[in-house]
């Protein structure tokens, strides 16, 4: 990660994000995804139980010994240190809650659990939700089954594994996906790989997340060639975030906003 390269892309993304809280929106309900999900603040009563076991996160001292698939550099960190710096921020957890709540999401697919924070805001939303989500390292994904206890969230399915072996036979075995949220491999070619396994699944109302759109220069090109795929009709780019709608009912568009 070249933290001068995503410096300049997000002033770039600053100065050029011409859609923020809806205006110049012309699809009604990319104006109301706008407002009542990306522009809505109200707190929820699981935000601050899930941000309290973050915390306890930032203070863990135990070693993990990181099996890491996408780098194929197995390296020894502890809880805390990937608590610190691994995990999305609150704002962002809480974002994919709205998501998941708004368009009242029955079946959750996530590349990439770390130690189940982002899972946790997906998954609590609603108790309906059938939450699955794959992880390479079983250390790490250990961690995020004790979160899941202490938060009390029991509708999360953790498939362990390297994701390029287990993502196959979870996507068979889904009936549809309605929300997909990519935060794993960083490499161009295996998001690619994990968006046309997906496709099979995908419906018009399905929402796919891509997460550090602009971290590389691959992650940029995954991200464009993602938008201009003919199943692709609308996107918002939130910098942090790549948001992408399947509806065909939608005007062709691609957003930029600040959030």
């Amino acid at each position: 990660m070249n933290l001068f390269r995503i410096f300049f892309k997000y002033i770039l993304h600053f100065l050029s994000a011409r859609h923020t809280q809806g205006f110049g929106v012309h699809s009604p309900f990319v104006f109301q995804f706008t407002r009542y999900v990306l522009c809505e603040k109200n707190p929820y009563y699981i935000f601050n139980e899930i941000e309290i076991a973050r915390s306890g996160l930032k203070k863990d001292k135990r070693k993990l010994n990181i099996k890491d698939f996408g780098t194929a550099k197995d390296r020894e960190k502890t809880v805390s240190n990937v608590a610190c710096h691994s995990l999305k921020s609150a704002k962002y957890g809480q974002l994919l809650f709205r998501m998941a709540r708004y368009m009242k999401v029955g079946n959750v697919l996530e590349l990439g659990t770390s130690l189940g924070i982002t899972t946790s805001y997906l998954a609590s939303s609603s108790s309906k939700i059938n939450c699955v989500t794959l992880e390479g390292c079983p250390q790490t994904a250990d961690i995020a089954r004790e979160n899941f206890n202490k938060l009390g969230i029991g509708n999360i399915q953790v498939v362990v594994g390297n994701i390029d072996d287990t993502l196959t036979q979870v996507v068979d075995e889904a009936d549809r996906l309605d929300l997909i949220f990519f935060d794993a491999n960083h490499r161009s070619e295996a998001v690619l790989t994990y968006f046309e396994q997906c496709l099979p699944k995908i419906h018009k109302d399905t929402i796919l997340v891509i997460d550090d759109i602009y971290w590389s220069a691959g992650m940029e090109k995954a991200w464009q060639t993602v938008k201009k795929h003919p199943r692709v009709i609308s996107t918002i780019d939130v910098f942090q975030m790549g948001i992408v709608f399947f509806n065909s009912d939608l005007p062709q568009n691609h957003y930029k906003m600040r959030y």
